[in-house]
């Protein structure tokens, strides 16, 4: 259903959409951006809007791809989607669950809680085929997404996953991004449910990508396990816009606007929950402002008394 209004949308106003991160760990960013956003069309680029905000609570089982630490309630974080129409969406892609972690009481309450927050249809973005059979049954309400933390790699298995009904969004691993000329030949309802992951800054050559998430699934099942050890290069760096920008995988507005939407694709994942809003908001600054008025949303972003953007 989410999936039929957004592209409706973007098929009568030809816009890509951004799924963005933080839904509980940058609520405060959100609540002061939301209303800029809004109210304030002429800052941002005309082609382009918002598809989802995505994130995961502190402690919740079913979290994985990235350790969630947001500590926003929960109704408060749908009442802010609520009112501005945009669809949330609960990243539990931990990979590992198994039969006895389905009743986890947390984790139920918040799909009955966003399932039933807005005319606008929430989802799941998920890695676990047990759990999608269980919220299917249990809360048919809500739309779901195939999570990058499957890591695929291959192309035939990135079409594969695109061709089952019951995801409305796949996000393939980002060194699939730029493989254009298989990206090109798949049909257009396919090409309407790839979600690209932009601003990935994993190591191109990484070996060990389905470990890392593996390791954080396990941490958020409460086992005691090992850190898993980076082995990039640059891992001491950290995450750094400028270093993500010349990842081979990297998709800027430019290609965004000039390739990829001419080839009917339009969702498009900025990742960032395990970082801080300052860096958040320049995601938001490059993808979404005008540059003549990067400088005004900046102001107003950091000049809200009640923000702590570090």
């Amino acid at each position: 259903m989410v999936i039929a209004l957004i592209n409706k949308e973007r098929q009568e106003n030809r816009k890509a959409f951004y799924h963005l991160p933080g839904l509980f760990e940058f609520y405060e960013l959100y609540r002061v951006f939301l209303p800029l956003y809004f109210g304030h069309p002429e800052y941002f680029y005309d082609w382009c809007g918002i598809g989802s905000i995505y994130g995961a609570p502190a402690d919740c089982l079913w979290g994985g791809g990235r350790a969630g630490y947001g500590e926003t309630p929960p109704q408060e974080a749908a009442a802010l989607l609520k009112e501005f129409g945009i669809s949330a969406r609960l990243t539990f892609s931990n990979s590992l669950l198994r039969e006895e972690h389905l009743s986890d009481r947390k984790c139920n309450a918040l799909c009955a809680l966003f399932e039933n927050s807005g005319r606008v249809p929430a989802g799941v973005i998920l890695s676990s085929d047990l759990l999608l059979d269980y919220l299917k049954e249990r809360y048919p309400g809500l739309y779901f997404v195939s999570s990058t933390t499957k890591v695929l790699t291959e192309f035939k298995d990135f079409e594969l996953e695109l061709s089952r009904p019951d995801f409305s969004f796949v996000v393939p691993d980002f060194r699939l991004n730029h493989q254009l000329d298989e990206l090109s030949t798949l049909p257009r309802d396919q090409k309407e449910k790839v979600e690209f992951l932009c601003n990935e800054c994993c190591w191109f050559q990484c070996p060990d990508r389905k470990a890392c998430y593996e390791n954080v699934s396990r941490k958020n099942l409460g086992e005691d396990c090992p850190d898993h050890i980076c082995v990039s290069p640059t891992a001491a760096r950290g995450y750094r816009f400028s270093d993500a920008m010349k990842n081979p995988g990297f998709i800027g507005i430019d290609a965004i606007r000039n390739t990829y939407m001419p080839l009917g694709f339009s969702h498009f994942k900025i990742e960032g929950r395990s970082l801080g809003s300052a860096l958040i908001l320049e995601f938001l600054l490059y993808y979404m402002t005008r540059p003549e008025y990067q400088l005004k949303v900046r102001e107003e972003i950091y000049l809200d008394s009640m923000l702590d953007l570090f």
